[in-house]
């Protein structure tokens, strides 16, 4: 029986595989159809693989793509927050020039000095108040309120501090020094209840203006006839190595006044 006759079809001879059919050696030799099948097998996977290499190309040139655009907005935004940096630099720099320019016009500024004068440097404080970067917004509208009570403009002194403390974009130590102005431009004819409430958060030991809250405390007992409340407070003072020198001097002279 011929070996050949048991060989599979051709289209089924695996690539490599002698077919049974000897050479003339004598030895089988692989089949011409296993050739070509791998023949075609090797095409199918070049094929393939340039189809993967296709679609990566595709895919880098998308993301590419997209990388290059986030490239532009990253340096756009840096560009412009730089932009915004400087404009804000600035705008903080001609506000510092305008305060000194109007501090060293407050600062010649006497009880003799012409009314004109005073409202000309009231006047520059109050335009900072509306112009300037925060920080000096709060100064500006504070350094108005002092000349405004030196003037005897106690309401627009008033009216001045309170915008400052109730703005809670400003620096909480600001704003609570403009509560205590608050409390000092009222405190020979406000409420006494209403001033006593709001010096209340200035009262913790802690408090930067404490001191000058403890203060403002004792002249509203004085004021109300408390002389015992008001002495106890004044001693407090007197003693408190922490509160600054002017309110212990102020302290101990109030004291000999009400008999401490």
């Amino acid at each position: 029986m011929c070996i050949a006759m048991f060989r599979p079809p051709p289209d089924r001879v695996p690539a490599g595989v002698p077919c049974g059919r000897a050479h003339s050696g004598g030895l089988p030799h692989e089949c011409s159809h296993a050739r070509r099948r791998t023949d075609v097998v090797d095409i199918f996977d070049e094929v393939d693989e340039e189809l993967r290499a296709d679609r990566a190309q595709a895919l880098l040139k998308r993301y590419v793509a997209v990388l290059i655009a986030g490239a532009v907005l990253i340096v756009g935004a840096t560009g412009a927050w730089q932009g915004w940096r400087w404009w804000q630099a600035k705008q903080e720099l001609a506000a510092s020039e305008a305060f000194l320019v109007a501090l060293r016009g407050a600062e010649v500024l006497t009880p003799a000095s012409a009314v004109s004068d005073r409202a000309t440097v009231v006047a520059q404080f109050e335009q900072m108040a509306i112009d300037a970067p925060s920080g000096y917004r709060a100064l500006a509208r504070l350094r108005a309120a002092g000349l405004r009570a030196q003037a005897g403009d106690r309401a627009g002194a008033t009216s001045l501090a309170q915008a400052v403390a109730s703005d809670s974009a400003t620096d909480p130590v600001l704003r609570d020094y403009a509560i205590l102005m608050t409390v000092q431009y009222q405190i020979d004819e406000g409420d006494p209840a209403l001033l006593q409430m709001r010096l209340a958060p200035l009262l913790a030991p802690d408090n930067s203006w404490y001191g000058l809250a403890r203060e403002a405390q004792a002249l509203l007992a004085v004021r109300q006839g408390q002389q015992g409340q008001a002495r106890d407070i004044l001693r407090e003072l007197a003693k408190d190595v922490t509160a600054p020198d002017g309110v212990r001097a102020r302290a101990n002279a109030l004291l000999g006044r009400i008999g401490g």
